[in-house]
């Protein structure tokens, strides 16, 4: 089997929330990498035995005192060290240069002109021997450590880039990560691979071959429970379960009642007709509507979605008396913000909680250290369909955190009929878009869309008479990475198409608005 670990990339957090991207660019590239905390120890790395290290971006400043700094064994390591923003700031400190300052601080599109040939830059080149990047800065480098040159220079920020070609340690003040910066992925390439020298395995299938023999040497010939939501995650972890061990998975759907128009039959139809799992679907409306009762805050809905399905979950798993492991879809770099110094920060819209100790069961969590965009990889890979691969957004608290206010089943019916109509006519307009350009995910189409349903009245006319009905409001997104979204540029004529279906089909409904807020700031599930 393909040894996937073999070579791999040491990423050090600094807090920046970009540091994610970094990792997903290595992984893009096809090589292995884990994201930790700068603060590890000597030992820790030694264990991890890094290929390369890359220092990331933060918000502190090395200017300061007490802030961060790389373990010094990470330039004693002998092995490849690449300093980003913040990174390339501490590693001019560490080994002897300084940091200083600025009144000038640099955000947004810069050129870099490339000075000093460096293994680095190799090959890249924007035109006139210049980089198009992103800059996101304040302090900047202006002494050299000894050894070092400036391999990069912009009119306000003289040490741009840096390089010590004999040691393999390089620096730039810009992000390669963001795809802002043109050439970012290949100069992340240049050092990843050829540099550190790693070889390009973590593919899909690798990691599925990887996963699979995993499973089998963790559970044996064991049982197996697993909560399938109809999401990719626990999608994914399903298959590759079912791969490993066959009808010793037992999947529990529970239908909540909060999700899309037929997305309960259509998990059925498809892991147990099409792909022939072992699954029990559970009808948990009423418990779900019952525990939301006279709840508005939506922290609040979120607490009582994930309580109530571990509930009914432990009830069915206590029908299974053979059952000896917990699958989960979990997948940590998804709910983690940012290891920053304070501290691991996890993102506010994810419920992180275990099950009851009572259930006694071990967990086998395939996806732990995976991307999202990775486990969709997988999807694919598997043999997934489309709409369960980019499902947007995910099905976990469903309909519920996007009806505003308390949780009614006159609300939930008005809400799933003109989501169904959004969906309906937008995968259309992207199957248009797929059909012109032959690109699934081309710059017009659109990466997530949804309705939602606010908790006010709107003033309509319906022939003689006023109405006071419900507004909609349309939300829909184009995304490069997911991490960053602006609001989809779509056709008047589509915006009204979709209004006029859904104040013409959908009773209690007057009136719909389009959301045209990107995020940041705006969050994307409109909670």
């Amino acid at each position: 089997m393909t040894n996937i670990h073999n070579h791999k990339i040491l990423i050090l957090d600094f807090g920046s929330q970009y540091t994610q991207l970094i990792a997903r660019r290595v992984r893009e590239i096809g090589v292995y990498c884990e994201l930790w905390a700068w603060d590890v120890t000597e030992q820790q790395i030694r264990d991890f035995n890094p290929t390369g290290i890359i220092l990331s971006g933060g918000p502190e400043s090395t200017t300061e005192e007490n802030s961060p700094r790389a373990p010094e064994y990470v330039f004693n390591a002998g092995v490849p060290v690449l300093g980003i923003c913040y990174g390339m700031q501490t590693m001019a400190m560490q080994l002897g240069g300084l940091t200083e300052t600025s009144d000038h601080r640099e955000f947004g599109y810069a050129s870099v002109l490339m000075e000093n040939p460096t293994a680095l830059f190799a090959d890249l080149n924007d035109g006139d021997n210049k980089l198009d990047v992103w800059m996101s800065h304040g302090d900047k480098v202006t002494r050299l450590p000894q050894n070092f040159q400036v391999t990069g220079t912009t009119p306000t920020c003289p040490i741009a880039a840096m390089s010590d070609e004999s040691r393999h340690f390089y620096g730039v003040q810009f992000h390669p990560e963001v795809t802002h910066t043109k050439k970012g992925l290949e100069l992340l390439t240049n050092f990843v691979v050829n540099i550190c020298g790693c070889e390009t395995k973590w593919t899909a299938e690798n990691i599925i071959e990887d996963a699979v023999a995993r499973i089998k040497e963790q559970v044996g010939d064991d049982e197996v429970i697993l909560g399938l939501s109809g999401g990719v995650d626990s999608s994914v972890v399903a298959l590759l379960l079912h791969r490993a061990i066959g009808k010793n998975l037992h999947c529990v759907f529970v239908d909540n009642g909060l999700l899309r128009l037929n997305e309960g039959d259509q998990v059925m139809e498809m892991f147990g007709n099409k792909f022939g799992l072992n699954i029990t679907r559970v009808d948990a409306e009423s418990r779900f509507l019952g525990e939301l009762a006279g709840v508005s805050d939506p922290e609040a809905k979120r607490k009582i979605i994930g309580k109530v399905f571990v509930d009914v979950f432990d009830d069915e798993s206590k029908k299974l008396t053979k059952v000896k492991w917990l699958a989960q879809g979990t997948i940590y770099p998804d709910v983690i913000e940012s290891l920053s110094i304070t501290g691991t920060v996890i993102k506010s819209h994810h419920n992180v909680g275990g099950l009851p100790e009572r259930m006694k069961l071990r967990l086998v969590e395939p996806l732990r250290l995976l991307f999202k965009d990775e486990v969709r990889a997988l999807g694919e890979a598997l043999g997934l369909p489309s709409h369960i691969v980019h499902r947007q957004p995910f099905p976990g608290p469903g309909l519920a955190i996007r009806i505003i206010g308390e949780v009614t089943p006159e609300k939930l019916e008005i809400l799933r009929d003109a989501d169904a109509i959004v969906r309906e006519e937008i995968d259309a307009y992207n199957r248009r878009l797929f059909d012109e350009t032959g690109v699934r995910d081309s710059e017009r189409s659109v990466w997530q869309y949804f309705a939602v349903l606010p908790d006010i009245r709107s003033v309509g006319v319906m022939g003689d008479e006023r109405t006071y009905a419900r507004p909609v409001i349309l939300r829909a997104v184009e995304s490069s990475d997911a991490m960053t979204a602006d609001w989809a540029k779509l056709p008047y004529e589509l915006l009204g198409k979709i209004s006029s279906r859904i104040v013409a089909e959908v009773p209690g409904v007057n009136r719909v608005a389009y959301d045209i807020t990107s995020k940041p700031p705006a969050t994307i599930e409109w909670e």
